[in-house]
Parts: structure tokens; sequence; C-alpha cells
């Protein structure tokens, strides 16, 4: 997809023109918002309807003015500056509302920077991070290679239709907030949440803190742990704090200039003076787009990264999404044999538990040449405003603002970015590589199943679907099978990455004869619904209150009190033919448009989830599987009224259900003793409300294809 931000064509004789709008899979679609174009994520079986001609609908939302003022310091990065917004705008609260940046500092924001904020939207949590359109809009499509007649179309419908910015304009919202950009500090975020953004000089405090909280300290003593590299033969020692993953990777930051080239520069500094990676740190490059790799080497800056470590390992989603890949045995090793809390440090946009990698408990966002930086230093407990990255060749201590480029110097590395890159690459993007050529695709009309595939199988979304929608049932005597807390991401609901051949996923494949090494990960499997329903609530890290002290995906059933896989009990409750609900607290569903995490649940048999409040696009997804989105009355939580998961709850009145409307939800104790809640439905719109009373929005789109 080629961003036009505004259409036009001929319709007898008249000329049409309207504004460009997008929807993707992918939750940082927003990034398109940096062209003036409105857009964002939904899930992937919101996208599929409207592939087939459904309406995207939602409730009108709120916009927040974000107004930015002043300019960026020297030394200071896009990824400094994303980073603090996000911060700011998770305290502001804004879920479900449009964030629109305004302000004269938007006069000296490049537009690949304001890409890095839009982008983000998700981790902030707002819908879209809109930018209006101005002359730097015009200059970024001249350069990429959009012909001077769009451009000129573009300039011509935004002043004419009020969508241009001009200087000084304080456009109205419904609440507003402000930064000066001048004092945006160098920053990561970590060590679990985005928006959890620390000063670079407090990430040692910030990572003790960390640690202090993931394990008790007085039980495990400091701890240095010998291993011997199987490569060189030579003996390291690994500690607490060390970075044991540095990669440039994700949309975010690897399609931005300034802090690409500012990586490689930084690069060739360190090596000019002879600094080295650390021998326990896996590092790699996953750039956001061809174009990155072209305008690196251009700038004689490749052979120095890869000097580093910072070798090509592909394009997209790798390290971000989990696809890092496994540390060499020993390090694995070390790291069981010490129970030590190592790090990773990416250019990503997320950060969740268990998503970098299963033995990585920290996870830093940070600029793509703090990435490098930590690369050399090798420990988050390193301060690395205060502290040398290592010695050169004299023995003399380098420290991060001696290899640090000036504002200068990245300037004239972004030179080397040129129109001419972009036609190239853009010219053959839906040709495919050679190998996506030589795939060879049926010509029948319908797919051919293969039965013995691991990695596609025929979904069973639509056995026993009738032609007629039968009514919707209340929910009776349903069980608990999860009780989770805040911000429960749809990576905790259904991870992405490593799949551990003890979980009821790795069975399943060992089962069909698929060997360890090839077990692949759960992105991978994602046409395979036996794999991705094992799969759900498996994250390493997820915490499930009905098993205190216990991390992972296990549930206890009752009444027997039994302690199971979550897939396990579900399947036991399947026999029983015992409906599931799930309990939550805030920001339920936070992070990607995972539509697994919406189709594991009802696979498992979940029929309801109720918490404090969700995430945009997976409630969006819930009621698209048929899943009923609860929230507790305000100020009734979980902890206030003293679930333990062994309830069972009633949710009656189903056939009256309207947006929003008040539901009642009867919850009977153990001990037999009852309480009624007055829950909100948060089916928002009528076009939901159908959705779900076909039993989602998969089985509404093919009766209305039959129709």
């Amino acid at each position: 997809y080629l961003g036009k931000a505004i259409w036009h064509e001929t319709v007898n004789g008249e000329e049409y023109a309207w504004p460009d709008t997008l929807v993707g899979t992918d939750s940082h679609t927003t990034m398109i918002n940096a062209l003036g174009v409105l857009g964002w994520g939904v899930g992937g079986i919101e996208a599929e309807a409207a592939m087939l001609g459904q309406p995207v609908s939602m409730l009108i939302p709120d916009v927040v003015g974000f107004k930015l003022t002043g300019k960026l310091r020297a030394g200071i990065t896009a990824t400094d500056l994303v980073l603090t917004v996000t911060q700011m705008l998770r305290k502001h609260g804004v879920v479900g509302k449009f964030v629109e940046f305004y302000g004269d500092g938007l006069a000296d924001l490049p537009l690949a920077d304001r890409a890095t904020i839009a982008n983000m939207a998700p981790e902030y949590g707002a819908t879209c991070g809109f930018f209006p359109v101005d002359d730097v809009t015009l200059s970024y499509m001249t350069l990429t290679g959009r012909d001077a007649e769009q451009v000129a179309l573009v300039e011509a419908y935004a002043k004419a239709q009020g969508l241009w910015r001009n200087p000084g304009d304080e456009p109205r919202f419904t609440s507003t907030l402000a930064l000066d950009m001048n004092e945006v500090e160098s920053s990561l975020a970590g060590p679990k949440r985005p928006q959890d953004r620390v000063s670079l000089g407090d990430v040692p405090a910030a990572f003790d803190a960390s640690n202090e909280l993931e394990v008790n300290q007085a039980q495990k003593p400091h701890k240095i742990v010998e291993y011997t590299d199987s490569d060189t033969g030579l003996t390291h020692k690994l500690t607490d704090g060390a970075v044991v993953i540095s990669a440039i990777t994700s949309c975010t930051n690897t399609s931005n200039p300034s802090v690409l080239m500012a990586a490689g520069l930084l690069a060739k500094k360190a090596v000019e003076r002879g600094l080295k990676r650390q021998p326990w740190v896996k590092a790699s490059l996953a750039p956001g787009s061809k174009v990155v790799s072209d305008y690196l080497a251009v700038a004689q800056l490749t052979s120095y990264l890869d000097e580093l470590g910072f070798n090509l390992v592909g394009y997209g989603c790798t390290t971000c999404i989990g696809n890092s890949g496994p540390l060499k045995d020993e390090i694995e090793s070390a790291i069981k044999a010490g129970d030590l809390t190592v790090g990773a440090v990416l250019s990503g946009n997320r950060n969740f538990e268990g998503r970098i990698h299963p033995l990585i408990k920290t996870n830093w966002l940070a600029s793509p040449p703090l990435v490098v930086a930590y690369a050399l230093a090798g420990n988050m407990k390193i301060n690395l405003q205060t502290e040398p990255l290592g010695h050169d060749r004299q023995g003399q201590p380098v420290y991060l603002k001696d290899i640090w480029p000036s504002p200068e110097e990245i300037a004239t590395a972004v030179q080397q970015v040129t129109s001419d890159m972009f036609h190239k690459e853009y010219a053959e993007v839906f040709d495919g590589t050679p190998e996506w050529q030589e795939i060879k695709v049926s010509e029948a009309a319908t797919y051919d199943w293969d039965e013995g595939s691991t990695y596609i199988r025929l979904s069973p979304f639509f056995d026993d679907m009738e032609k007629e929608p039968k009514p919707v049932q209340d929910i009776r005597g349903a069980r608990v099978l999860a009780m989770l807390g805040d911000s429960v991401t749809t990576d905790h609901i259904s991870p992405a990455g490593s799949i551990k051949a003890e979980s009821p996923a790795g069975r399943y494949l060992l089962s069909h004869g698929v060997e360890r090494t090839d077990f692949n990960s759960y992105g991978s499997r994602r046409g395979n619904h036996e794999v991705m329903m094992r799969g759900t609530f498996a994250n390493i890290r997820i915490r499930n209150e009905m098993v205190p002290g216990v991390e992972g995906g296990y549930t206890r059933h009752y009444p027997s009190g039994e302690q199971l896989a979550i897939y396990d009990a579900a399947m036991k409750y399947q026999a029983e033919g015992v409906p599931l609900a799930v309990i939550a607290g805030l920001e339920y569903g936070s992070g990607s448009s995972r539509d697994w995490a919406a189709k594991g649940p009802r696979l498992q048999g979940v029929r309801v989830v109720i918490a404090e409040s969700f995430e945009r696009i997976h409630r969006s997804n819930l009621i698209g599987m048929g899943i009923l989105p609860l929230e507790f009355p305000q100020g009734v939580t979980r902890k206030s009224l003293g679930l333990t998961g062994e309830e069972r709850i009633d949710v009656e009145n189903l056939q009256a259900l309207t947006p929003g409307c008040s539901v009642k939800v009867t919850l009977t104790r153990a001990d037999g003793s009852k309480e009624e809640l007055d829950t909100r439905c948060r089916i928002d719109t009528g076009n939901e409300l159908t959705y779900y009373r076909n039993d989602g929005i998969l089985h509404y789109v093919i009766r209305n294809m039959l129709d």
C-alpha cells in the first residue's frame, strides 16, 4: 500500500477528489497518519469482513490535541520523543480516542519523525496519532517518488478543505496536552511496558528496581556464571543485567533515516576506536524497508554495523515480535544455572513480558544508536552517561558522548537518501522475490487442503453453522478459566514466539511427527487452529491469579481443584458442557491486533470476558468471535469483590442486549452465596450487536453472501 493522501477520479466528465483512508491488520497501520491519512489497525476478522463489503463501524471519538513546540536538542532522537509522548498520553488516557498533533514545533519535525510518533499510537492507546498536511508532507511525498501532479493535488485539496496546517493554528479539541521538545531527554522504556519511560542515566536503578520485584534478592545472591563460547573456546562471565539481545528492528524506527544513520555512524566511530560487541550479545539488523539497506550502503556504513554483529537478517517483524531465534546453548544454560535476570535492547515498539525471548525477563526500547551502544557495553547496569562503553586500543576509556554523531554528521549522511532509491524499490514491490514467484499455486477455484499439514488446516469456525442464526442464549453456570491483572496484552493471551516442547502445542506437534527443531513459532502456525488454541493463554509470563505464585498458562479446574494447563482445563470443561469466562483488570487486550487472542479463547469455550476496561482492537475482535465483552461497574474490581475463581457466573437476558446497555451478572460463590452486578455491555454499535447475534462477524458475512 502506497498512500496517496488524496484520491481523485473522473466520473461522467466530472473530477472528484476525497481524502485517502486506510485500515490494516497490523496495529501499527497508524504510521500512515504521518502523511495526513486517517487510518488505524483492525483485527484480521474485521479486515476480512471489510474486504467482503462490511463497513468498519465505531463510536464518534473524542479528539485529543497534542501541542508540540520547540525542537529536539542535539543528541536527542525521534525515539526519545516518541517514548516521552507515549508516557504522557498513557497517563492522560486516550484509549478509543483520536490524537491530533499540532503546534509550531511541527515545522521542525521531519515526516520520518512524525511516522515514528504515529506508529506508536497503539502503545499510547489511541485509535490514531494524526498529523495534518503541510509543506513537510509535500516534501516527503516528492522525495519518495510521488509525481508532481499528485503532490499538487494534495496541496490544493488540503488547503481548500481546511485540512492544511498553518502556523499559529489552534484547533478545538476535547482536551489538550503540550510538550516543549527542547525538554526531551535521552530515554529508554522498560522493563515490561512501552509507556514506562526511563531517562538514560536512570536505567541502572530502574533495572535494579525491576529485578528486586522479579525475585527475592535475599534468596538469590548475586551470581557470576562462567561459560565457554562454543565458537571461540574463550571463557566469559555472565551476570544479572547482561544484554543478551541487541536488535535494530521494527517498523517504528527502522524506516527513519536519521536514527538509522546515527546508528551506522556510531558503529563506525566505535570500530575506529577499537571497540567490540560483547561476546554474549546477539545482535541483528532488520530494517522496515529495503530502501534502508540501500542508503546505509551508499553512506558506507554497512560494513561497520556488520563488524559489530549487526548483520542484515531480513526485513519486517523479527525480534520485535519474538522471532529473535534461540540464544547460544551455553548462554541459555548460564542464564538458567544462575537464574539470571538478563535484558534485551531493541529499537521496537513493544517490550511485553515473554515477547522477545522466554528467558529474558527485562526488555528495553531504545533508539537504534543506543541499541548499538548497549551491545558495546553489554550490561543494563552500566550508566552510559557516566561510565565508559569500553576501552580503545591504547587502553583509554571510551564514553558514549565520545562516539555519538553530531547533528551535522547525521544530516550529511541523510542527504544520501534519494528519490531514486524509493523509485527502484517501489517499482517491483508487488512482484516479490524469485522465491515468491517460484511458488506453485493451484488453478482450482477453492483451496486444496493438505490433511497432513501442520501449518494450514481447515478452519473449524463454520462447523455446525446454520443458514439462520439461533437466538442468543443466556450464559448459565460459567466457570472462570483465568483471572488476570492489569495490562494483559494480546501477547499474554496468544503468544507469537517460540513453542515449548512440554506445552500443549509442543506435545501436539511432536505427536504429528514434527521435530523440536522444526517447531517454528506460534506466529508461523496461525493457519493451524490446533496449535493456536493450545497456545492460547500459554505465554510463559502470564500470571493467572487462580494459581498464585505460578507463572505460565495454568489454571485450576473446579469443582475438582486440579491444577492443569489452561488448554487442558478448557477441554475438560468442554467435555462437561460448561461454558467459560475470563476475569481481568484494566487495559485487557492491549498490544497487537492479534485476532487469535479472540479466536483462541472462542475455541476453548470462552463466552464472556469481564474486565475493568478493554483496548479498542481486542474488544472488537472478541465481538467478532461471538464473545461478550462486559465491564465491571465503576469502582468495582475482581479484588473489591474478593473473587477467587471458584465462582460460577450467570449472564442473563442476552436477547435484549443493546449497545452500551447494563447487563446483569450473577456470581455464585463456593459457599452458595450469590451477588449481582450491573455490568456495562461493551458492544458499542448496532453493527457490532448484529455480529454478536450471528455468533460472530464471520457467520454474519457468510450468511449475507448466501442471501
